[in-house]
């Protein structure tokens, strides 16, 4: 009986800790979700989004590149606090479902 006790409780938490996806954007629902869909789907498919995956410094250093290469404009302080928390909690890094680690970062020459 405690057996069975067990299992359905860790079955109620995965289910309970799963995110509600939003059928319109394909993101999840979370804090910021509407911030980054309006700020992101304004140049790319949140697809590009959806399948990146990095810690809050990769969606950092992904912005920056953005900003300086593809005329993404700049954020206030609030909203890219914002839009760095949702990514890196809900697209974090995740070396399971990779096919390889991603690779370091070029060294500089001088």
């Amino acid at each position: 009986m405690k057996k069975i006790a067990i299992l359905l409780l860790g079955l109620t938490f995965a289910f309970a800790s799963e995110a509600k996806i939003d059928p319109d954007t394909g993101l999840k629902i979370d804090t910021g979700w509407e911030l980054v869909a309006g700020n992101c789907m304004a140049c790319h498919s949140l697809t590009l989004v959806i399948n990146q995956k990095g810690d809050r410094q990769t969606w950092l250093d992904l912005i920056r590149w953005m900003q300086n290469t593809q005329g993404l404009w700049e954020f206030d302080k609030e909203s890219e606090n914002i839009i760095l928390t949702y990514l890196a909690k809900n697209y974090p890094n995740d070396y399971k479902t990779r096919k390889r680690i991603p690779l370091k970062a070029p060294l500089k020459s001088n």
